[in-house]
């Protein structure tokens, strides 16, 4: 089949046949619906972001795949039918710009001043895995919210497990049997790939199941092929203490790496070993939240490294939205359930929740650009939890960091009124592009304007007018950067800049206090970063941040530092 040929017996029209397009659009937008839930759970009234604004779907995807002219011809579509906002749950390029589909259709939408807000990508948590790097997009990331469904495994040595699941059948009760791990024909069957498990060894049992490689659920459903009544899936390394509910076709609890471990040290020192599943619904007020995704995927930006993404986080985990009846809440063929609503997580649910803050702020404020939009969303971000602790990422439980979380998980009432914001033009862009030193072809790829020319061109990318700063000490230990910022706020508005830096790092801004005389006006700063002498290459990455406040408001911008091969040195 050719690149973007539309399979003859799918139906060309955009009626979601998959799910993921219903979820994710009736989360950027839609009407309040009372008495919502998935068969119980995350029961209430569920409404999108804009309850007002109106949604236009275009299809993209096929069964075969999701191809760069469609998502282009899509995007250009979109722009031509007047759009306000573009949301694109949808991996991205990570090379080139001049080579990503979405990054050009995402200028030719910035152009027309349409925000374009794309998901960050679900490869997490490793490091540098980030898609849809470009500067005029809005790069989301996913957080968790404050609702929770509770799961339990209890061992026969009477240690109980908190997990969770969306398993909404009978359940097992209160009753044992056997636990069993890795009893199969292969060397998958820890994994409870299709074919590997052996009904002779699991029949009757539950069954330990590692996550990874293939998906949550279908391990579910291998279980209960070869004749298991329950599983326990039990993180490894890679997820960490992440914990994503599912709606299983089993009795089946999720638990984190930790649990995980405990229990397949019991499983395996045990001469009989057993367990007892059970569910708890759903519980809300859960502390701390939000925490970093496990999945959500990491910078730096490997394209432009002085660009910070991804550029904010939001809700992203175990989200309730609207669901097609045309597949079963696992979207596995065999899953023959039908419902209004599910329960998905990803960057993809993340993504449409910025989109419909960005509706609201465009439908407030219909003069700004979606440059100001995204730095109005990006600099009144937070990075504090319910418990008034740092933000902390669910791989490891450590402290996040910018890498991960960006800005911050963004806060739509701030946001509202952010007093000042980093505004940037088409031009501006363009000279971000001739400061990568593009051909003038793959500029014009990007741009679609005749005779482009760098008349006007960045020392380097960071000088870009952005709401954020990474800074790279490489052949220099001094980096120097100008921003600009826009009153948006009240007249004769006084701002005093705050610093946090690392003790690695020496800064300085500028002039330190900002006096906006009216509404509209724009003032400079100037920020000067200078590596201390000790720093080098080794040098792990640091973090701080820039604010500018005054009673009403605090402009934020996270600032990201990393050392690279220096060649005289890094430090003084």
């Amino acid at each position: 089949m050719a690149a973007g040929e539309k399979p003859s017996r799918e139906t060309e029209s955009p009626r979601d046949h998959d799910g993921h397009g219903t979820h994710t659009s009736s989360t950027a937008a839609g009407s309040a619906v009372g008495n919502a839930s998935l068969l119980g759970y995350a029961s209430g009234t569920a409404r999108g972001m804009a309850v007002h604004a109106r949604v236009a779907t275009y299809k993209v995807c096929w069964t075969s795949g999701c191809f760069g002219s469609d998502i282009l011809a899509g995007m250009e579509h979109a722009i031509l039918d007047g759009v306000d906002v573009l949301s694109l749950s949808l991996g991205g390029g990570s090379g080139p710009y001049y080579r990503d589909t979405i990054a050009i259709g995402a200028f030719s939408a910035m152009e027309k001043g349409i925000l374009v807000s794309c998901s960050a990508g679900n490869s997490g948590p490793a490091k540098a895995s980030l898609a849809n790097l470009a500067p005029w997009i809005m790069t989301v990331g996913a957080g968790t919210i404050d609702r929770d469904f509770p799961a339990y495994a209890v061992l026969g040595s009477g240690q109980k497990f908190a997990g969770v699941s969306l398993y909404s059948g009978k359940g097992m009760g209160r009753k044992s049997v056997g636990l069993v791990y890795n009893r199969g024909n292969n060397v998958s069957s820890n994994l409870c790939m299709p074919g590997s498990l052996d009904p002779s060894q699991v029949t009757g049992k539950v069954v330990l199941c590692d996550r990874g490689v293939n998906a949550r659920v279908e391990k579910g459903g291998v279980v209960r092929d070869a004749g298991g009544i329950g599983m326990i899936l039990a993180n490894t390394e890679a997820s960490g203490e992440e914990l994503v509910a599912d709606s299983h076709l089993l009795p089946a609890v999720a638990v984190g790496r930790k649990v995980g471990d405990v229990i397949r040290e019991y499983v395996k020192s045990n001469r009989n070993p057993t367990a007892a599943l059970s569910f708890g619904g759903t519980v809300v007020n859960v502390k701390p939240s939000p925490v970093v995704a496990a999945f959500t995927s990491r910078g730096p930006n490997m394209v432009t490294l002085q660009i910070l993404k991804p550029d904010v986080i939001g809700p992203g985990v175990n989200i309730l939205a609207a669901w097609s009846e045309a597949v079963g809440p696992t979207g596995l063929q065999k899953d023959t359930r039908k419902t209004l609503f599910n329960i998905m997580s990803g960057t993809s649910m993340s993504c449409p929740h910025i989109s419909g803050l960005a509706a609201l702020l465009k439908a407030a404020h219909p003069d700004w650009s979606p440059s100001a939009i995204k730095s109005a969303l990006m600099t009144t971000a937070y990075t504090k939890d319910n418990t008034n602790s740092p933000l902390r990422d669910a791989a490891d439980a450590t402290i996040s960091t910018p890498l991960a979380h960006g800005a911050g998980h963004v806060d739509p009432h701030k946001a509202i009124s952010p007093g000042l914001v980093y505004d940037a033009t088409p031009d501006d862009y363009v000279a971000f592009l001739c400061s990568l030193n593009y051909a003038p072809e793959q500029i014009q790829g990007i741009v679609k304007r005749p005779n482009v020319t760098c008349s006007r061109k960045f020392k380097d990318p960071g000088h870009l007018n952005y709401p954020s700063f990474s800074i790279l000490f490489d052949s220099t230990r001094v980096v120097r950067y100008t921003r600009e910022l826009t009153n948006v706020g009240a007249a004769a508005s006084i701002y005093h800049s705050t610093i946090e830096a690392p003790s690695t790092v020496a800064v300085a801004v500028k002039p330190s206090k900002l006096v906006f005389k009216s509404v509209g006006e724009k003032q400079r700063y100037t920020v000067t970063f200078v590596s201390k002498k000790g720093a080098s290459p080794m040098t792990k990455d640091a973090f701080g941040s820039i604010a500018w406040t005054n009673a009403e408001h605090q402009v934020r911008s996270p600032v990201a530092f990393s050392w690279t091969l220096c060649r005289d040195g890094c430090g003084e």
